[in-house]
């Protein structure tokens, strides 16, 4: 088991990565859906926390997995028609910029309430002005941008389950 990746396989590093953001992510979309319901309030304010510190630690690993990748470039995609090349590619991106614009639209909007925005007990830094207006813009683009998320999570996983060439057995194992 190598760390790097190589010209044919991905290394632990990136198989890790990978892993924890995905179940990271599919827990978040279930979790944030949940809390979405809510009126937030003093008995249900620590799930809103658990948010925020879950939704931050994603994106650190994303910008890990960023730095990673600039050291350790992935291989090369398996043959696929053109199209298929394509269409992985624009997920792919997609994915990576929705992983970093919705924690930082929800940064944004937290921030924007006034209220000290908390990740594992560790107060950040606040990111906007206080403003009502900013908030509920934020919020909105952070819940629009979930959805998109939560769609190209389902397009990437029925794309790796429909390819038949080694795809998804290289990212659980490393080789095809």
């Amino acid at each position: 088991m190598t760390l790097r990746n190589g010209e044919q396989r991905f290394g632990i590093v990136t198989r890790g990565l990978h892993w924890i953001i995905a179940f990271g992510v599919i827990g978040m979309l279930g979790f944030g859906t949940y809390i979405a319901r809510m009126t937030v309030n003093m008995s249900n304010f620590h799930l809103f926390t658990w948010h925020k510190s879950i939704g931050v630690s994603i994106l650190i690993l994303m910008l890990a997995r960023l730095a990673w990748h600039l050291w350790s470039p992935p291989p090369a995609p398996l043959p696929a028609p053109r199209w298929q090349t394509m269409l992985a590619r624009i997920v792919h991106v997609s994915l990576y910029l929705l992983l970093i614009a919705v924690p930082m639209t929800g940064w944004i909007a937290s921030s924007a309430t006034g209220i000290a925005v908390e990740v594992w007990g560790v107060a950040l830094p606040h990111i906007a002005p206080t403003s009502e207006s900013w908030e509920t813009g934020f919020f909105i683009a952070h819940g629009i941008l979930t959805k998109l998320l939560a769609a190209l999570v389902v397009l990437h996983i029925a794309g790796a389950v429909k390819r038949r060439d080694g795809t998804l057995r290289r990212m659980l194992r490393g080789t095809a």
